[in-house]
């Protein structure tokens, strides 16, 4: 039977619309509301923890479903909650700027995005328009639940963009990744509709014909993305995609799908044809997370399977990280944060 993935989980990725007190930029008639703080020391972190992000500094955070988020610096670990500040305790989106200020985006019908400067949260506003553009320093938050929206921040303001739909499509469709590419394109991975391409001026289409395995069985969306050393994509299913500008072919279709590395476990039938979140490590090896799978590492000729287990259970994994330091990282449903030591994954931090 093919793995599926409860509706409830598929609401993780999606992170939800920021709001404010109003959306008057130019007159600058209101100061956002700030917190100054310091957050609280404790000593290990909550047991849902879906995001791992390191920061330039070299600060870990980890987000979670329930309870806000942690830093850790290698020593003190701190957590911020809503009584410090944030829009909301459920964390989907950890993100950096380029002058080291941290964004945390949420899944909650009431929620924001919520910016931290080291001293201070800052819920952004919003603002409806028409500004579809990349630029190189742009950071780009995955909208609402239920609204087709992704939001684009320039460093200023806070831009609530309508992707637009392909030709024959009318049914509603959700944003679950965001991804930019080595040649600063963005890629929404959406459920059902599947994969879109903005390349600063067009949106190019790869379809949910396209890219799910489950084709009349319901479709996992897609989750996560990645562009590897060759330059393919993954789009979290056993194929990879080789993308080429319309200016340099000559047909309608600007991709071409190829077989790729099969079931994660090697067998011809496999029900291991998808997976939850992947990375490319220091190496350009790419690790994929399954939710109760545990997890696989392909080095373009060998597939490598890890479980990860607590007390001969298989823990159900959310999301797969890299940081800097080419350590590997995992979030779970229920069971904390794991990395990568040696060849074993283990959990810390609990």
């Amino acid at each position: 039977m093919k793995l599926k993935f409860p509706f409830l989980y598929s609401c993780l990725i999606i992170a939800l619309s920021t709001f404010g007190q109003t959306t008057d930029w130019k007159k600058n008639s209101f100061l956002p509301e700030k917190h100054m703080v310091t957050g609280d020391t404790v000593k290990a972190l909550s047991k849902n923890i879906m995001h791992v992000f390191q920061d330039k500094k070299g600060n870990h955070w980890f987000g979670s479903w329930l309870s806000g988020v942690y830093r850790y610096d290698g020593k003190n670990l701190i957590h911020f909650t809503t009584e410090h500040g944030l829009a909301s305790n459920r964390i989907d989106e950890i993100k950096e700027d380029e002058f080291g200020n941290i964004y945390f985006n949420s899944c909650h019908s009431t929620s924001a995005i919520t910016k931290f400067n080291g001293l201070a949260l800052t819920i952004l506003t919003p603002i409806a328009g028409l500004e579809w553009k990349t630029q190189p320093n742009d950071i780009w938050f995955i909208g609402s639940y239920d609204s087709e929206k992704v939001y684009r921040f320039d460093g200023t303001i806070l831009y609530e963009l309508d992707i637009p739909k392909p030709p024959d499509f009318s049914n509603h469709f959700e944003i679950y990744s965001i991804y930019k590419d080595h040649k600063d394109n963005i890629w929404f991975g959406t459920n059902p509709l599947g994969v879109c391409r903005f390349n600063g001026t067009s949106f190019d289409w790869i379809t949910e014909e396209d890219v799910t395995e489950f084709r009349n069985e319901g479709a996992n969306g897609v989750r996560s993305i990645v562009q590897d050393v060759n330059g393919d994509f993954w789009f979290n299913t056993e194929f990879r995609y080789s993308i080429y500008d319309s200016a340099t072919i000559n047909s309608n279709t600007f991709y071409t799908r190829k077989k790729s590395i099969g079931g994660l476990d090697g067998k011809e039938d496999s029900d291991l044809d998808e997976y939850l979140s992947i990375t490319k490590d220091n190496s350009n090896n790419l690790w994929m997370a399954t939710y109760k799978d545990g997890v696989w590492k392909y080095d373009e000729k060998n597939i490598t399977h890890y479980s990860i287990q607590e007390n001969e259970k298989e823990i159900l994994l959310f999301s797969i990280y890299k940081d800097y330091q080419g350590i590997i990282w995992l979030g779970t449903h229920e069971n904390g944060v794991w990395k990568l030591e040696g060849n074993v994954f283990k959990r810390i931090l609990e």
